[in-house]
């Protein structure tokens, strides 16, 4: 079991920090976007809690997620930023995702991890 601690980190870069702790120990790089948090998770088996859940998910919410977007667009490539434009319309119009969805949705697309929300 690996405890993901919510009251560890307020945005997306604590949040690569935390778990780089907790599942990268011995490794002398750190995870630092959503492809790699996907990649290190291939490797782990077993249950996940998020404590203070709700906490990341009000901290990872519209506002970083919105924000998130606005500095791909604005970094532009190698960004696709026609795709990021439309994930971004889509989170204000209220049927895109927030950056806490989007690590939920990858920590639970892993068959051999379960997820508890606490």
């Amino acid at each position: 079991m690996t405890v993901i601690n919510g009251g560890h980190f307020s945005d997306l870069e604590s949040f690569y920090d935390e778990v780089s702790q907790l599942f990268m120990k011995d490794e002398d790089w750190k995870v630092g976007t959503l492809d790699g948090f996907d990649d290190i998770l291939y490797g782990y088996k077993g249950e996940i809690i998020w404590k203070d859940s709700e906490k990341s998910k009000k901290d990872l919410g519209f506002d970083l997620t919105k924000e998130f977007y606005d500095n791909k667009i604005r970094i532009g490539k190698p960004f696709n930023v026609k795709l990021i434009q439309q994930k971004l319309d889509d989170l204000i119009e209220g049927k895109g995702q927030t950056l806490f969805e989007i690590l939920v949705e990858i920590i639970e697309f892993h068959q051999n991890i379960k997820l508890v929300l606490d």
